[in-house]
């Protein structure tokens, strides 16, 4: 691993630093500052030739931020001759527009796939993309990480009762992941059938499949303003679950999320560091898993060019 570097931008060091803690490595040398106008300057402060680097960052909020920090600092690498490049990025963002689902509005999900590829990225390693075949709109390998394992070991060694459990798909989009999930857990499926009536309100319709004396875990990709995982909960209560989990990998967490979440009929949320949890939204109720060691493990594996099959499981 003499030849790999791992670098960190701002969007969550702390993930980062256990990351390079499970190699056993430092983080890389760099500098971050700002122009008086607010623009990103980056400068590298060791030598990256001939080096295979790898840098980590998040989309995640202030979005365009961090968006343009990472680009900023892959172009730094490029023009510094780095080897090989691979963005590390826990959060995908700006991955809900994946298509045209009518007249007029962009695919942002090509466009920043495209971007990245233009500041001159090798490869992307990624965590539960909201639509999997995001991972086709790159020309350039992508490993597409699922954080299933992590959640599924957690609930497992936490002694949920896997004769009385369902695991729930809060909505239609997300009945793969759910699945996958339930399989894990050799648990029954349930899915909540909803219609959106606007950006950010959900009205629930119909529950598919029987939760009545059970507990429930809602599984999804990522919580943003949180209605849609609040309705289903309170659905599930009122037909007859005994308690209540939620496990997505991303906690966006935005807007009035954390005041849903705190009147919501939630036993736990469980969430990973994909995105840094803010002290103020650190809530009891909710439960933070590292992917660390997985990302880490990826990286090694790339680094050294053997299998990481394994980690899609």
């Amino acid at each position: 691993m003499n030849n790999c570097l791992i670098f960190s931008g701002s969007a969550n060091t702390a993930l980062s630093t256990n990351i390079v803690r499970y190699l056993e490595k430092d983080l890389g040398k760099m500098s971050r500052n700002r122009f008086s106008d607010g623009e990103i300057s980056i400068a590298i402060e060791e030598n990256v030739r001939g080096k295979d680097v790898f840098v980590v960052q998040s989309s995640s909020p202030p979005v365009n931020e961090n968006l343009m920090e990472l680009l900023i600092m892959i172009d730094a690498f490029r023009r510094a001759s780095a080897e090989r490049i691979t963005a590390v990025i826990p959060y995908f963002g700006y991955a809900r527009q994946d298509r045209k689902d009518k007249p007029r509005v962009p695919i942002t999900a090509k466009l920043v796939a495209n971007l990245l590829t233009a500041s001159g990225v090798n490869r992307v390693i990624t965590m539960d993309l909201h639509a999997p075949q995001i991972q086709g709109f790159f020309d350039i390998p992508v490993d597409h990480l699922f954080a299933a394992p992590v959640t599924t070991a957690y609930f497992q060694k936490k002694g949920v009762d896997e004769n009385n459990l369902v695991v729930v798909a809060p909505d239609v989009g997300s009945v793969k992941m759910a699945r996958a999930f339930a399989k894990k857990m050799r648990a029954d499926l349930a899915i909540v059938d909803k219609r959106r009536d606007g950006p950010d309100e959900v009205e629930v319709v119909n529950l598919i499949g029987n939760v009545r004396n059970k507990t429930a875990i809602l599984v999804d990709d990522l919580i943003s303003t949180g209605g849609t995982i609040v309705e289903a909960a309170e659905v599930l209560k009122k037909n007859g679950a005994v308690s209540v989990y939620a496990s997505c990998t991303h906690g966006v967490l935005c807007g009035n999320a954390i005041a849903k979440i705190k009147s919501a009929p939630l036993k736990e949320l469980v969430i990973t560091d994909t995105i840094p949890l803010s002290p103020e939204n650190n809530l009891p109720v909710i439960k933070v898993l590292s992917v660390a060691e997985m990302l880490g493990e990826a990286i090694k594996r790339i680094h050294l060019s053997s299998s990481v099959s394994s980690l899609f499981i």
